[in-house]
């Protein structure tokens, strides 16, 4: 007859429990570096490289392209595919599915990288309280006092408790003196963003 050993229950459950937990863990991951990537827009570079598709069309399809003012890209034998409002993955998906429906490619397998012009070509704004005012290239990791910083810092008249954030035409009130006082609170800053600290 097996007796039963309570804690060996107790330690088959830990560890199913710690497997799920690191799972979860690596789906929080992966979905947050997909969640990190920026709308592609108008004017943008990037770089589209394909597979799967016969050697001597590879070149004519894997190159750089600019995103047109319309927003799209033209592609071999689809035309133009529009680009700009699209993360580089949903467009990588997008070219795939479009060269098959239009029975061009079987199994193209597409890749899409933003050019690292793409980054500075977006811009935060400061737009008063800093000893230089006006547009800084964002990039990713940039926050309101590495922004702050970069303007030159406060004015001697600036009011940093008061500092205003204008994201998407809302605006949010902060108080940047907390912040400097404690680093881990500042806030990242997305392309489009704009600080007002009043004078």
């Amino acid at each position: 007859m097996t007796s039963f050993n309570p804690n060996s229950a107790t330690l088959m459950n830990v560890r199913k429990l710690l497997i799920a937990l690191a799972a979860i863990g690596m789906f929080l991951n992966a979905a947050h570096a997909q969640n990190g990537e920026l709308a592609l827009k108008a004017n943008d570079r990037v770089t589209i490289s394909i597979g799967g598709i016969p050697d001597n069309e590879v070149p004519q399809i894997s190159k750089v392209y600019t995103i047109s003012d319309n927003g799209t890209v033209n592609l071999l034998h689809i035309g133009e595919v529009r680009a700009a409002g699209l993360k580089p993955s949903t467009l990588q998906r997008t070219i795939e599915q479009t060269y098959v429906a239009r029975e061009i490619y079987t199994r193209p397998t597409v890749t899409v990288s933003t050019d690292d012009s793409a980054a500075t070509a977006r811009m935060v704004y400061v737009i008063s309280g800093a000893a230089k005012n006006g547009p800084i290239p964002w990039n990713p990791g940039m926050t309101i006092l590495k922004a702050v910083g970069a303007a030159g810092g406060f004015t001697p008249f600036a009011k940093p408790s008061k500092t205003k954030l204008i994201r998407d035409g809302v605006t949010t009130e902060i108080d940047l003196k907390n912040i400097s006082a404690n680093p881990a609170r500042d806030i990242k800053l997305q392309p489009e963003d704009q600080i007002i600290v009043p004078e």
